[in-house]
């Protein structure tokens, strides 16, 4: 079987959703819990064999300052901001063949780590693999766009379930297509139409740390992980 042994945290986002508290600091460097968010990140990746890769733009000097001495591997995209799909495509030489993690810097995890998770579930006749919860399990998250989980585990959109920002993925696809921006949305829905596309439905809870009030509700979560 084919495992992933790189994975891609996105880091690179203006943001914008933060308001004033990324006006002097990427949001990766937002601290939830006294620590940093792209610490939050990578401390889900310890003690699983991964070459981390971490992708820059929005104030990226200070994202490399903070990573100096880590062992990550730096995807620079001050030029432009590739969104989520391009992004993984643009970090394809430092991510190596073969399936890759991917993993929003984002947010916060209560229950067992996602990157686990998914490894566990990992299968060949996959194209890709999310990690989804349920709304009762979206801690200040309020999307109105998710997935619908079928009994063998593909998945439709829909609103049963929210995508977490962790998965696994097939480079193929990303890198077949010719547009240099593009959202991740693009693939998924291609797997979606060919069958290929399947959810690991985590335990425990997920906080949505893209806006101001996920801070307070991520912190107020017992036990995150790790």
């Amino acid at each position: 079987m084919s495992v992933p042994t790189a994975i891609l945290i996105y880091a690179a986002g203006l943001g914008t959703r933060m308001g004033a508290l990324t006006a002097d600091r990427p949001k990766p460097l937002i601290e939830v819990g006294g620590r940093a968010l792209i610490d939050h990140a990578l401390a889900l990746t310890e003690g699983l064999d991964l070459h981390r890769v971490v992708n820059v733009h929005y104030r990226a000097g200070m994202l490399r300052a903070h990573l100096a001495g880590r062992d990550v591997a730096i995807s620079d995209e001050t030029d432009v901001l590739r969104d989520t799909g391009g992004g993984l495509a643009h970090a394809a030489t430092l991510l190596g063949a073969g399936p890759v993690l991917t993993l929003n810097s984002d947010a916060v995890w209560q229950g067992v780590n996602p990157l686990t998770a998914l490894l566990a579930d990992w299968r060949d006749d996959m194209d890709g693999l999310v990690a989804v919860v349920p709304p009762d399990r979206a801690v200040g998250h309020h999307g109105d766009s998710g997935f619908d989980v079928a009994a063998d585990g593909r998945v439709t959109r829909g609103r049963s379930h929210f995508y977490t920002g962790a998965q696994i993925v097939r480079l193929d696809r990303f890198l077949a297509e010719p547009r240099a921006v593009f959202s991740t949305n693009l693939i998924w829905d291609r797997m979606i139409a060919d069958g290929t596309l399947h959810a690991t439905v985590l335990d425990g809870r997920w906080a949505d740390v893209g806006h101001p009030g996920g801070i307070a509700l991520a912190e107020g979560m017992e036990d995150m992980v790790p």
